[in-house]
């Protein structure tokens, strides 16, 4: 294959991978604490020799998180938490902790504060949080300070990775670091609020059209491409 259909399938198939997070961005329109997933595009160039065009290919293989806040749904539930601001909250994992943006909490039979499938949240102090089963009232202060029948209880931990690009998703709303988290003092937790996918269902859409195009034009050059080889050969042999 020559320089022009490598560039070519390279092109596409960034353009391919871009496609899959836009739809995987749609999906998860209505995902509670859901951030939007974009693709990072590079260009290499590579110098042919003297008189001839630079080869370029491109990549796109680094993910990108974005971290604008979405909308906060009122919900009136105890255990439904939303953050305005920086930061997420801390559960604890089979396989170790991870952050989330999914306020969205339950209490199990041990009375520990939980996501909805069962992982602890825990608090500025990397301990679970435990609700007494007598408690008639429960609250959460904006600082996190979560009180039960007016006594505290405890503090929901809020943190950051220290280097934010360290973040990998585990799946739709949780997200590892490989690096250190440090807590996060400046954000807000409301009770009784909780977060939205902060994806834009017009803007993806039009996004989506927008690369389906060009990966058309793309697949269009390479099969134009293709017969311009099968030309030149055809004519060389004869």
């Amino acid at each position: 294959m020559d320089s022009a259909g490598y560039t070519t399938l390279t092109r596409m198939a960034g353009l391919k991978r871009e496609l899959q997070a836009i739809a995987n961005n749609i999906a998860n329109l209505s995902t509670t604490g859901f951030r939007k997933e974009g693709l990072l595009f590079s260009e290499h160039i590579n110098a042919l020799g003297q008189g001839e065009d630079s080869l370029s290919m491109a990549n796109a293989n680094v993910r990108l998180t974005n971290d604008a806040q979405g909308p906060l749904t009122l919900t009136g539930g105890t255990y439904d938490l939303a953050i305005e601001g920086d930061g997420f909250f801390l559960i604890q994992m089979p396989d170790g902790q991870a952050l989330t943006r999914n306020g969205a909490f339950t209490t199990n039979q041990q009375g520990e504060l939980t996501t909805h499938d069962g992982y602890q949240l825990l608090d500025n102090g990397g301990a679970p949080i435990f609700i007494p089963p007598d408690a008639k009232t429960v609250s959460v202060a904006s600082d996190g300070t979560l009180s039960a029948d007016g006594q505290p209880l405890s503090q929901i931990g809020l943190y950051m990775p220290e280097d934010p690009t360290t973040l990998t998703r585990n799946d739709g709303v949780r997200f590892y670091t490989d690096g250190a988290i440090v807590p996060q003092e400046d954000a807000v937790i409301l009770q009784g609020y909780v977060e939205n996918s902060n994806v834009n269902a017009i803007t993806e859409v039009a996004r989506m059209i927008e690369v389906q195009h060009a990966y058309t034009l793309s697949q269009k050059f390479a099969e134009q491409e293709d017969e311009r080889i099968k030309s030149v050969i055809s004519t060389l042999g004869r």
